[in-house]
């Protein structure tokens, strides 16, 4: 630990223990927005199972070919192979000794244990090397949260741990350490994005798991490559603490306090959430996850009324029976049901388009849930049907209520004005292109910083845009 201690010194950072809290990172200077607080490289690292990517770099090409050997990981050519081939030469030996069958068994997270034991192994061995961030005592740290985990859980994690003892067939593997990793890995591991937020794989990365969470966090964690970043999005002073968050924010203070208990196991006492109950977070709750004035013309929020036999507006009086919520909440349940059978992209937008017609009948027109569909209906229409007019949109439907849910420097605001602007420029509205994308600008260089080739491309589509515009101007003169 006094290692450590010195590294983060080094980088003007310190570990403390905070009451309630356990091990914190606290600022040892000022930090701005933008600024590089903390970067780490994985411990361990395995891409997801969705579809075949590089076990080196995360990409996914034509150029994929499996290890011949073990046929269960994938290299996209002979530099990731040779990178990656100290740690897989024994995950590989393992590998090979399954049958088919069991091989189908071996999850990212299977995989992620694996090659926690075989690093661990190696670093003993001195074979790769330890730094004071790169080392098994870091992962040893951690916290398990054993004793808050239910028995089902419990059993599935024993159950785990043997199929590694059976993977790795080594006589020092202990059942009991193993299960106790896998609830590590379950409430300490990232899922690795690129720079717009799609998830590539997960990683453990044990010193970036000393930081906390706050629902109001002054610092962000993103990716470049495989490499975990955090960024401060606030000012930092000098004794304060670091906070990112680790759930989606968007949403009610009860569901981020559920989401919390139930994947980290704790209660968030952060700004928001001390706020539960009080009249503000009360009003917040209704209008992100409750219904509408039945009004078009209202935009009051719904409250229970005292006999519990409807929801009164706040705003206008009005009273929304039961009965008629729960009819069309069975409406929406019913045409949900059928998405998941739909043959076509263009006849999955029509269900959705049917739903968001139910949703905004039923709920606030700031809903998360409303959001949640017209995000769906965004994603099949600009990457399934590439109909942008029609995707933008639903762009610009979806921005009002980003702007309410996230802070000012937040990457899915910043993404989300990034893709307004992309469509406008597409359908030739080079003005309205030029202020999205300064928005995206103006936030992302904070949150994904500015030397990144993903904010570089963004800031020369910008540049371009302009020029575009400054030609039209020009030549509307002549």
């Amino acid at each position: 630990m006094e290692d450590l201690k010195a590294a983060l010194r080094d980088r003007c950072l310190t570990v403390a223990s905070l009451p309630e809290k356990g091990r914190s990172l606290l600022a040892a200077t000022d930090f701005h927005p933008g600024q590089v607080i903390l970067s780490q490289e994985p411990y361990v690292f395995a891409p997801n199972a969705a579809e075949p990517r590089c076990d080196g770099c995360f990409a996914t090409s034509a150029r994929l070919r499996k290890c011949s050997a073990c046929q269960a990981v994938w290299y996209c050519g002979s530099s990731c192979q040779k990178s990656e081939w100290k740690m897989h030469r024994l995950e590989c030996m393992a590998l090979a000794r399954l049958d088919k069958e069991k091989r189908k068994s071996v999850t990212p997270s299977i995989r992620l244990m694996i090659k926690l034991y075989i690093r661990r192994k190696l670093q003993d061995e001195k074979i790769i090397s330890t730094t004071a961030m790169d080392n098994y005592s870091l992962v040893d740290a951690l916290v398990s949260h054993m004793s808050e985990i239910n028995e089902k859980q419990l059993v599935l994690y024993a159950q785990m741990a043997n199929l590694i003892n059976i993977i790795l067939q080594w006589p020092e593997i202990n059942i009991k350490e193993v299960a106790e990793n896998f609830s590590k890995l379950s409430c300490n591991a990232h899922t690795i994005c690129d720079s717009e937020l799609r998830p590539l794989g997960t990683g453990l990365y044990p010193v970036i798991s000393i930081i906390n969470h706050s629902c109001l966090p002054n610092a962000v964690l993103l990716f470049e490559g495989r490499t975990a970043v955090v960024r401060a999005v606030q000012h930092i002073p000098q004794g304060s603490e670091v906070l990112i968050s680790y759930i989606e924010t968007a949403g009610s203070t009860t569901t981020r306090l559920k989401s919390l208990r139930e994947q980290y196991h704790f209660a968030c006492a952060c700004p928001r959430c001390a706020k539960l109950g009080q009249p503000d977070d009360i009003k917040e709750s209704a209008i992100l996850e409750g219904y509408r004035c039945e009004d078009d013309r209202c935009s009051g929020f719904l409250l229970r009324d005292s006999e519990k036999q409807g929801f009164v507006c706040q705003q206008c009086g009005r009273v929304r029976k039961k009965e008629e919520i729960r009819g069309i909440a069975s409406e929406i349940k019913l045409m949900s049901e059928r998405t998941s059978s739909s043959t076509s992209p263009s006849q999955a937008v029509s269900i959705y388009k049917m739903i968001e017609n139910l949703q905004g009948k039923l709920y606030h027109p700031s809903s998360i849930i409303l959001l949640q569909t017209r995000e769906k209906i965004l994603k099949a229409t600009l990457m399934d049907l590439q109909d942008w007019k029609e995707a933008l949109v639903y762009c610009k439907l979806t921005i009002p209520v980003y702007e309410r849910v996230y802070p000012g420097y937040h990457p899915l605001l910043g993404l989300q004005y990034y893709t307004s602007g992309k469509l406008e420029w597409l359908l030739d509205d080079t003005g309205n292109a030029i202020k999205s994308l300064t928005k995206a600008v103006d936030i992302l260089r904070v949150t994904h910083g500015t030397n990144t080739e993903f904010v570089r491309e963004l800031v020369m589509k910008l540049e371009e845009a302009r020029a575009e515009a400054s030609h039209n101007l020009s030549c509307a003169d002549e």
